[in-house]
């Protein structure tokens, strides 16, 4: 009878142990806790950024986000972070935390816009890039002074690809002397040359 008794309660006690095994997430990790814990900033990193390799661990494993070199360079001048994929997204996430990303998108429409060869092609892009960023209580206005709008407003009724630079020189402007220092002393920007640097 006793013997009975012991097999039953250690028959409970596996079924319970089965039970937490089967409950339990397999790819739950201490670190996509502590990522959970961490900023919606710092999560879209991680998300946006490609893995690559690290020099300063073993091989095999791998990290994210840009190299020292990189995160050096992005402090040295506005041109240097633009002309980085990872410095690129990277600002942009932080202006968008800024409520501020319409003058990043139309810095960017404007660099496409100048690839483009095509006369219709320009017309057309032209008047949706104006329909976005320029026209009044366009969804994304931005803040142009009276002289650059009308200018812009009569080259664009022959455009060509040097019609949107003067307003995108005036954006560029307001980026190196507002969003771009913000970002550099932003949790971002730190956490990303922390990341850089091989740490979390």
């Amino acid at each position: 009878m006793m013997d009975r008794l012991a097999k039953m309660k250690k028959s409970t006690q596996d079924s319970s142990k089965e039970r937490l095994i089967y409950f339990r997430n397999p790819d739950t990790t201490t670190e996509q806790n502590e990522m959970k814990q961490t900023n919606w900033r710092s999560r879209m990193f991680f998300k946006t950024f490609p893995v690559r390799e690290s020099r300063h661990t073993m091989p095999q494993i791998k990290s994210y986000g840009p190299t020292t070199v990189e995160v050096t360079r992005w402090a040295q001048s506005l041109d240097n972070l633009l002309s980085s994929k990872c410095g690129l997204t990277a600002l942009r996430l932080f202006m968008k935390s800024e409520h501020s990303e319409e003058n990043i998108e139309f810095w960017m429409a404007c660099e496409e816009f100048r690839k483009i060869r095509s006369r219709s092609k320009l017309k057309s892009r032209a008047k949706t890039i104006y329909d976005e960023f320029i026209r009044p209580d366009s969804p994304k206005e931005i803040n142009l002074d009276f002289y650059t709008r009308e200018s812009l407003h009569q080259s664009l009724l022959i455009p060509t690809q040097w019609s949107f630079k003067a307003a995108q020189n005036r954006v560029y402007f307001l980026m190196e002397h507002n969003s771009y220092p913000r970002f550099l002393d932003s949790e971002l920007y730190q956490k990303l040359c922390r990341i850089a640097a091989g740490e979390r």
